[in-house]
């Protein structure tokens, strides 16, 4: 895919999916097993501003993560570091993401353009 611009919507995204992550200290972090979500700290490139987020577990010891705010260029292959504070909690390789902040919106007007249909069926326009 080409995107038209560097900071096309279709870049942007909020939710991946990590293969079972490394943990560094604790395998997984006891908050992590106790609550089956956790907040903490996501980069994949190391100049990249650290984004908070929040881990969902998943049983086979993979990691669902969602970004506060979405993310541009994200790439299956990368490698998804969360950190706590200072500390380095572990990695896991990125194998799928969520949709694109274009694809969403592409969704929302969809969704609204059928709300807005079934409307006028029900109240035809005078």
């Amino acid at each position: 895919f080409k995107a038209p611009s560097t900071d096309h919507p279709a870049l942007y995204r909020d939710l991946l999916r990590t293969n079972r992550v490394h943990w560094i200290a604790e395998e997984p972090p006891a908050e992590l097993i106790r609550d089956k979500m956790m907040e903490c700290h996501f980069r994949c490139r190391h100049q990249m501003a650290l984004v908070p987020c929040v881990l969902t577990l998943n049983q086979d010891g993979s990691v669902w993560v969602t970004l506060v705010k979405p993310e541009r260029a994200l790439t299956p292959g990368q490698f998804a570091v969360f950190y706590k504070g200072d500390e380095c909690l572990g990695s896991g390789k990125i194998l799928r993401l969520g949709p694109s902040v274009f694809t969403w919106k592409q969704g929302k007007k969809r969704e609204e353009a059928a709300k807005k249909d079934e409307i006028d069926k029900i109240e035809p326009a005078t």
